[in-house]
């Protein structure tokens, strides 16, 4: 396994997927060992069809089963496993060659709207270290829509400011791409309090760079920032569920219904392309930066109107967003399995 795990880091796999991966391998490992068989040479497609159905009726310590998004997960380290094993001739076939995964979900997140947005965004308590924290972190996911990992991974000189709002460099993102995206005035202003007020009472190690801190000094991890998030929407009485995902989604839907283009959310999501379409198109951070503050409610205010729409047909304009919020509803159930 050591060998399959080396091979994954040498092919540039990200740290979270080779993790991840060698976490559900151990675990087919210990389910095969319970049954006596102890070689990979010795697994054969019913005994992984017979895993399949072990992770289809698993319950977990609420008494839930898991998402299917959660068997794929588990299950496609497996494929890409004993596909490898296959290619070193360390055996003959490979087992996992025709298994069969589970269907994804087709069910769309519905989104926040701008007012419930702004709800959730006021529920962190501004009098303690860690809510001022929190409100600029809530602040970020809403301006820019990065993921978590993303914004857990920032560093205080990724913000750079301009006239009007800032942009974020985001390193490293889905795929090891870089991008540069804008930030609203607002998101800045709350950034910029919580580096005054609070980050400096929370750093332990001058070298580190991370922006966004624990109380213990290290940088704030995913599930961190997934738990506090879910819990200010819980707190805020919305009847919603969800957690940093549903600001990434938020954002993408409110900009499509105040006309950004669908070409410039890609952009500013880090979506190098989408499932069914191939539009995919470089924009210039000026332009990137200008329809965010133009399409984006934050910077608008409540009740002003966008102030222009992209040129682009009505049916064009349809499919490509359904496009978008389909790879985002597939990004969902991908953080969902991950977490």
């Amino acid at each position: 396994m050591r060998r399959h795990t080396e091979w994954l880091r040498v092919r540039n796999y990200s740290e979270a997927t080779v993790e991840k991966g060698e976490t559900w391998l151990v675990a087919f490992a210990e389910w095969c060992a319970a049954r006596g068989i102890l070689r990979p040479r010795e697994v054969t497609k019913p005994i992984l069809e017979g895993y399949r159905r072990y992770l289809f009726h698993y319950r977990k310590a609420n008494g839930r089963p898991l998402a299917f998004a959660g068997q794929r997960a588990r299950l496609a380290p497996l494929k890409r496993f004993f596909a490898w094993m296959t290619r070193q001739n360390a055996i003959l076939w490979n087992p996992a060659s025709e298994l069969d995964m589970p269907r994804p979900e087709k069910r769309l997140p519905r989104a926040l709207t701008a007012e419930e947005a702004e709800k959730v965004i006021a529920e962190p308590a501004l009098d303690e270290p860690c809510g001022l924290r929190d409100r600029a972190i809530l602040e970020v996911f809403y301006s820019t829509g990065m993921r978590r990992s993303e914004l857990a991974a920032l560093r205080v000189s990724d913000i750079a400011r301009g006239h009007v709002g800032g942009t974020v460099f985001i390193r490293q993102g889905k795929g090891k791409r870089d991008r540069i995206v804008p930030i609203g005035g607002r998101a800045l202003r709350w950034v910029d309090r919580y580096l005054e007020e609070v980050r400096p009472s929370y750093v332990v190690n001058e070298a580190v760079e991370t922006l966004f801190l624990s109380e213990t000094g290290t940088a704030i991890s995913v599930d961190t920032l997934s738990n506090r998030v879910a819990r200010y929407v819980t707190a805020a009485d919305i009847e919603r569920r969800g957690s940093c995902h549903l600001f990434r989604h938020t954002v993408a839907t409110l900009m499509l219904e105040a006309g950004a283009d669908v070409r410039i959310i890609q952009e500013l999501l880090g979506h190098a392309s989408l499932e069914s379409t191939e539009i995919y198109t470089r924009v210039s951070i000026r332009h990137l930066a200008a329809v965010h503050a133009a399409t984006h409610p934050a910077e608008r205010g409540p009740g002003v109107a966008a102030t222009s729409r992209a040129p682009t047909s009505a049916q064009s304009a349809s499919g490509e967003a359904e496009s978008l919020l389909t790879a985002l509803v597939a990004e969902a159930r991908d953080e969902l399995a991950a977490g």
